[in-house]
This record gives C-alpha cells, structure tokens and sequence, in this order.
C-alpha cells in the first residue's frame, strides 16, 4: 500500500486550504482527509442509487403489462 501520493492543486486550491486551515484550527492534512471522506460517501451513494435505477430499467413493463396474460391456477 502506497503511503504517499504526488499532488498537484491549483493556487487558488492552496490559498483556500491555507485560509481554511487558520480558519479552523485544522491542519491540511485533516482538512484533506475530510473532505475526501465525504466525497467517497457521497459516490457510494450515487453509484448505489444508479445501480437500483439499472436494475428498475430493466423492464420497461408496468406492473399490469408484466402480469397481463399470465394464467395461475
């Protein structure tokens, strides 16, 4: 497992996290890693609710037209 990662943020980018980290008493690091976290929460969420949407859109039936015809008895 890699321990470091070669970055490359724009100026603006590094003023903010700069201002953000004096702002809130939090180095970048921590800022960083927040931040990142949430971002992967917020595409597993995503991706989860694209996966239910695929498995919804694999009929394009309603639920009449699926069981019209079918005979059980």
């Amino acid at each position: 497992m890699k321990s470091t990662i070669n970055i490359h943020f724009k100026q603006e980018t590094i003023e903010n996290l700069e201002a953000f980290s004096e702002l809130l008493g939090k180095d970048i690091s921590t800022i960083l890693e927040e931040a990142l976290t949430q971002y992967f929460e917020n595409a597993q969420k995503k991706l989860i609710e694209k996966g239910i949407e695929e498995d919804a859109s694999m009929t394009n039936l309603d639920y009449d037209e699926f069981w019209d015809g079918l005979d059980i008895g």
